[in-house]
């Protein structure tokens, strides 16, 4: 094979095709495709348990001897149909495999859906010329169609990311394209057949409803009700430009209290006052590493862990006074000289009035808004990340039991004690922060909001503070 191809798979879905592509591929000499051999239902095609010598019994008990033995066939090109919920212990080494030639088969996801169910409805799954097509309506199930959709494009958007991180490329066919021998005889030269002068599709299979989707489907003016509130173009998407942010799991804190508390601390929040908190509870510790903590979890059963929410306003005050008070001095000089904001001389800094500092604050949150959307040269500092990054750095590792809202904080804190067998929660030691009145200011609001859409959508902040 010319392209140094050695097999193939079809990623494909229901209805979409694979079965008449199949059979193109497997008219040709030397190329043979193995049917869905990874379907969990069955072995390759319907009513078959065994495949190459490889019972189902065997295959469910390990993959991999069937995927060895599909692909070792010197002087062949073997291949198979694989769909978003066939066996993912495969998925891996198939993508891993760059002898591997990938093809990605698609067609609209609504006549999938559509032909899917009326297969379901006829048990009619293939036609050939000498059949009579079973006439039948099905009913239109919106919230079943959008799961099936999300399922799909979920794993559509995993094979290309694999494709891209590993810098592979795939044959990209759309349902039209099987019935065109130029696209055929393209797809077979670029597997290494270039020895064919023509492909010819499969004839022995005709399409199955050539209706009208008014036809096809009895509720059909409901369906287009419920179509029209589907947003295939994510006009509601969020864009994010921020960087990705690790577990930052040196800096949980583990409190032996009771069945054991996790504080897995949220930059820019009230992270000292919660530490004091669980130093009152019992002994506290940690710089843990990630397989030091998962250790510790084994050894607390029934612990519950947690983190701290703060309203996206407050924090960024929180940030702005680190930045005033902590950061390096060439952070602020990269602020005033670069980013434009009015920041005072670090001499100056001690002096704020809150009429002077307002309008700063204000700029400092427009410099906020162009950093979480990739707009400066600066990174993006964790104490003005957002929350809903750093909850998702977390999740790398492991997702908090518990997000808690400052603004009750004695509250959910309570109701984690409780869970935890915690006696005393000693809530007295637990004080709300105290901020300046000019953060009332709609503008400032609305400038946070700006900055912070993604928490305000993800954790349903209000605009005010």
């Amino acid at each position: 094979m010319t392209a140094g191809f050695r097999s193939f798979v079809i990623f494909a879905e229901m209805r979409t095709g694979s079965n008449l592509l199949e059979a193109t591929l497997n008219a040709v000499r030397k190329v043979t495709c193995f049917g869905e051999a990874f379907n969990p239902y069955m072995m390759g095609w319907p009513d078959k348990d065994e495949l190459q010598g490889i019972t189902r019994a065997q295959r469910d008990a390990d993959p991999m001897p069937l995927l060895r033995k599909l692909f070792d066939k010197p002087g062949h090109l073997p291949g198979f149909r694989y769909f978003h919920d066939h066996d993912p212990r495969v998925f891996d080494a198939i993508m891993d495999n760059r002898h591997c030639a990938k093809i990605v088969l698609t067609r609209n996801p609504l006549d999938s859906y559509v032909s899917t169910r009326l297969a379901w409805e006829t048990n009619q799954w293939k036609l050939n010329q000498t059949e009579s097509p079973i006439p039948a309506q099905i009913r239109y199930d919106g919230a079943e169609f959008r799961q099936i959709l999300a399922d799909v494009e979920a794993f559509q958007l995993r094979v290309q990311h694999r494709l891209q991180a590993s810098g592979q490329a795939a044959f990209w066919l759309g349902y039209d394209d099987l019935r065109d021998a130029e696209v055929m005889t393209g797809l077979l030269h670029w597997l290494g057949r270039t020895d064919l002068d023509r492909v010819e599709p499969a004839r022995d299979q005709v399409p199955q409803n050539p209706r009208e989707m008014a036809d096809k489907v009895a509720n059909f003016a409901e369906m287009q009700t419920d179509l029209a509130g589907l947003d295939p173009f994510a006009l509601r998407h969020i864009p994010s430009f921020e960087p990705r942010r690790g577990p930052s799991v040196p800096g949980f804190r583990v409190c032996e209290a009771g069945r054991g508390l996790l504080h897995m601390p949220m930059p820019g929040g009230p992270t000292e006052m919660v530490q004091g908190w669980l130093g009152v509870l019992g002994q506290v510790s940690g710089r843990f590493t990630q397989s030091t903590l998962r250790q510790w979890k084994r050894d607390h059963p029934g612990h519950r862990s947690f983190c701290v929410l703060r309203h996206p306003l407050h924090r960024a005050w929180d940030a702005f006074l680190h930045l005033l008070a902590d950061a390096p001095p060439e952070l602020r000089r990269a602020l005033r000289e670069v980013q434009r904001v009015d920041l005072p001389e670090d001499a100056e800094l001690g002096e704020l009035s809150d009429d002077r500092a307002a309008p700063i604050f204000a700029g400092f949150l427009t410099f906020l808004r162009r950093n979480l959307n990739g707009q400066t040269g600066l990174p993006t500092h964790p104490h003005w990340a957002s929350q809903a990054e750093v909850i998702a750095g977390f999740a790398r590792f492991a997702q908090p039991d518990l997000l808690v809202r400052e603004d009750r904080l004695a509250e959910d804190l309570a109701f984690l004690c409780r869970q935890t067998g915690i006696a005393d929660a000693r809530l007295d030691r637990l004080a709300g922060e105290a901020y300046p009145d000019f953060l009332a200011d709609p503008a400032l609001r609305a400038a946070a909001k700006s900055a912070y859409l993604r928490d305000y959508v993800a954790f349903g902040f209000d605009d005010g503070a």
